[in-house]
This record gives C-alpha cells, sequence and structure tokens, in this order.
C-alpha cells in the first residue's frame, strides 16, 4: 500500500469513514477540507496532516497532492443555486484540478467515487433522480473522462443510494455500467476505496456498487475481484500516535464552507 494517501473531501460522510479505515493501515494519511472549522475533528479521527484548501484554485489542488503516493477522492456539490447560476462545481472541474494534480506529483494511484447513474450506467437510477440531478450526473461524468485519460492508474466506484448505515460487508460489484441498482452505506464504500489502493485487480476499472441485501431489480455483470481489505477500526485506530508529534496543519486558503464534502450528489436516490 503506498506510504502517502490523500484524502480529498476528508469531513464529508464518506471522507470521514475513509479516515477511519486509514486508521487501521501504516500509511501516513493527509485530509483535504475546505473548511477550517473541521481540522480539530479531523485531526481527532487520525489525519496525520490538515490541509485547508479549495479544489477550484488549482494551487490549493497542487499542494494537497505534492508528495502523495496515492488520492482517495470523495469530493462532491450539494445540489443548490449556484449551479443553476453555472458557477463551477467541485464533481467536475475540482476533480480535473486534483487529477492534474495528481499527474504533475506523480501519484501512483487515483480512486474515485463518482455515482450509479453516471456514463453508461445512466439507466440504472430512477428516472426523476436522472432529470433532476442531470447536471451533477454530467460533471462527474466529465470528472471520470478525465481520470480515465490521465494516464493513472486508477479505480472508479459508483455507489447508489448512499447510506449511513454501519458497513455490510456484503456488495454486489457489477462492471459494465447497467449492472446494479440500489443503496449501500458511505462505509462500505470507504472499505471498498481503500482495498483498491492495495488489489491490483482493481487497477484502470470502474465499478458500480450496492449492498446485496439493498439492490432492486435484474443484476448483470458481476465480478468477482480479489479485495485486499484492510483490517477493520477500532476505538484505539483513530486518534494522533501518542509517540508521533502530532498532525500537521497547512492552510492554503482561507475557504470556510463545507459544502463540496461528500459526493454522490448529497444521497443520491440511484
Amino acid at each position: 500500500m503506498s506510504s502517502t494517501v490523500l484524502v480529498a473531501g476528508a469531513s464529508g460522510g464518506t471522507g470521514r469513514r475513509l479516515l477511519e479505515r486509514l486508521a487501521t493501515t501504516d500509511v501516513r494519511v493527509r485530509a483535504l477540507t475546505r473548511s477550517c472549522r473541521k481540522v480539530d475533528d479531523l485531526e481527532a479521527l487520525g489525519a496525520d496532516e490538515v490541509v485547508v484548501g479549495d479544489l477550484l484554485d488549482p494551487a490549493d489542488a497542487a499542494t494537497a497532492a505534492k508528495g502523495c503516493d496515492a488520492v482517495l477522492c470523495a469530493v462532491g456539490t450539494t445540489p443548490g443555486l449556484a449551479d443553476l447560476l453555472g458557477e463551477p462545481v467541485v464533481d467536475d472541474a475540482g476533480v480535473r484540478n486534483l487529477v492534474n494534480a495528481a499527474v504533475a506529483a506523480d501519484v501512483d494511484r487515483f480512486v474515485l467515487e463518482s455515482s450509479l447513474g453516471v456514463g453508461d450506467s445512466r439507466e440504472q437510477a430512477p428516472l426523476g433522480l436522472r432529470l433532476v440531478l442531470w447536471r451533477y450526473l454530467a460533471a462527474k461524468n466529465r470528472a471520470e473522462a478525465w481520470l480515465r485519460s490521465s494516464g493513472l492508474t486508477y479505480t472508479v466506484f459508483r455507489p447508489g443510494k448512499l447510506t449511513d448505515d454501519p458497513a455490510s460487508g456484503d456488495v454486489l460489484v457489477g462492471e459494465g455500467g447497467a449492472t446494479v441498482s440500489g443503496a449501500i452505506s458511505r462505509d462500505d464504500v470507504a472499505r471498498l476505496m481503500v482495498a483498491a489502493l492495495s488489489t491490483p485487480e482493481a487497477a484502470d476499472r470502474t465499478f458500480e456498487v450496492v449492498e446485496h441485501g439493498r439492490s432492486h431489480g435484474p443484476t448483470r455483470g458481476l465480478v468477482d475481484v480479489d479485495w485486499q481489505f484492510a483490517p477493520e477500526p477500532t476505538d484505539s485506530d483513530i486518534g494522533v500516535d501518542s509517540d508521533s508529534d502530532g498532525p500537521i496543519r497547512i492552510e492554503v486558503t482561507e475557504a470556510e464552507s463545507d459544502e463540496n464534502e461528500d459526493s454522490n450528489v448529497d444521497d443520491s436516490e440511484a
């Protein structure tokens, strides 16, 4: 597994669970958040470094990615008026900036949380969702395409409707777009994203994922991947190592908003 991992969108629902799961590994964890108010919380979850920055600023993205071996990207935009007015959304421009920064930093692996309903998984999302959130799904589709064309070794996960339940450990993994539909916990998604870092079979692939017990409709294109899961987290895994010098804070912007801290369009109803 890579030695330094950047978690982008660390204060969001999936991002927080990524920090908890990385705490069971021997990697050094750098957390990226837009909100200065979230720094202490991320340190308590085990981040070794916290970068406060905005991925819509290429310089912030470059600072976040510098010196990292892998990136776990779980950023996303909450639908609102800003997007309707045509302002850039982190799902597209922000992810592209981070991908560019990862290329410049010679990052080994980039794992992206996208959404069911994106690209060739379009029909797996309900029609109502696609009509309301088409702009966000299109942005995520552009981000996926940018990542695939970057030359980075990547893994893309397209989860269904996100929940805050504990990980079930029983996930249907599809590949090919029109494969699965349903819901999945953020914790299950985080478990897979961390596993992808050390799973050779996951390289340069895109997966649709839902919980087995929350799947609905026909399933097609299921794949069996030999995931290299990290140990399950315990309370003792979370927090700063008492033998370390403590987390390092790197503030590269005055950004305070935490709107763009989770992916899948604030619980897509796919």
